[in-house]
């Protein structure tokens, strides 16, 4: 069915467009929401003499939504629920919720404006988006939280509590491995210096018996020498007392 657009539809077109759509979706949300006419000749015809006040008027609701925007932006929404530890809530968010919440602080919102794919079932900051124009939208986070000051956590850090409190428990768990690792690293380096003395003191010993084994050579040796000397000169007293006798005898021999 072909339909002439009389404000700006996501994904469809802009105002004035004539654009075919499927006959359901026509008869049932266009034509009854006033968001478009049937193309025909007639419609045609009174679009376009309508169409500069229409635009007018357009462009004014946008101008208004505008500002809407403005303050919903400003926004700080917060939704206590009950949940479990996990986070998951014992029920869920609806747009109707956030429709009354958001208008709860003096800025009207209908149901339909919350753009919201799926119900809200777990605590955290969830961004939706609210229509307010069919050219304006603005991003909202909901705070869901079990308490205010559980909401208040949430915002500081930008993460819902059981993110929070799961990087806790993370930068814990790391501190205590930081500090496990630390006495590892410092026992194997006592041990070392342990073994590193040991070998020291080994080595020092063995340089030591080294020395006294060397002293006791040199000892030995020296007596050893001591002792080829004193045969050497005993040998050569022995020598000289010969040949005394010797040349005693022949000045005999000589005599007779």
């Amino acid at each position: 069915m072909e339909v002439i657009l009389l404000e700006r539809i996501e994904k469809l077109g802009q105002m004035g467009d004539v654009v075919t759509v499927k006959a359901g979706y026509a008869r049932n949300f266009l034509l009854p929401q006033k968001k478009a006419l049937r193309a025909t000749d007639g419609n045609r015809a009174h679009f376009e003499s309508q169409r500069a006040q229409l635009e007018a008027e357009n462009l004014q609701r946008r101008e208004e939504a505008e500002a809407v925007a403005g303050k919903i932006e400003a926004l700080d929404v917060v939704l206590i629920r009950q949940a479990g530890d996990s986070g998951q809530l014992y029920g869920s968010v609806s747009a109707r919720d956030i429709a009354d919440s958001v208008t709860e602080t003096g800025v009207t919102v209908g149901r339909g404006q919350v753009l919201l794919d799926r119900a809200i079932k777990e605590l955290g900051l969830h961004p939706i988006r609210i229509s307010l124009h069919p050219e304006v939208s603005v991003e909202l986070v909901i705070n869901v939280a079990r308490t205010e000051d559980e909401a208040e956590s949430q915002r500081a850090h930008g993460q819902s509590i059981t993110q929070i409190a799961d990087e806790a428990e993370a930068a814990e768990t790391a501190v205590a491995l930081a500090d496990e690792a630390l006495a590892i690293a410092d026992d194997k380096a006592a041990e070392a210096e342990a073994v590193e003395g040991m070998v020291e003191e080994d080595v020092a010993e063995r340089i030591a018996e080294e020395a006294d084994e060397n002293t006791e050579a040199a000892e030995a040796g020296d007596a050893e020498g001591e002792t080829e000397v004193s045969s050497a000169e005993e040998s050569a007293t022995e020598d000289a007392s010969d040949e005394d006798a010797g040349d005693t005898e022949s000045g005999e021999e000589i005599k007779t």
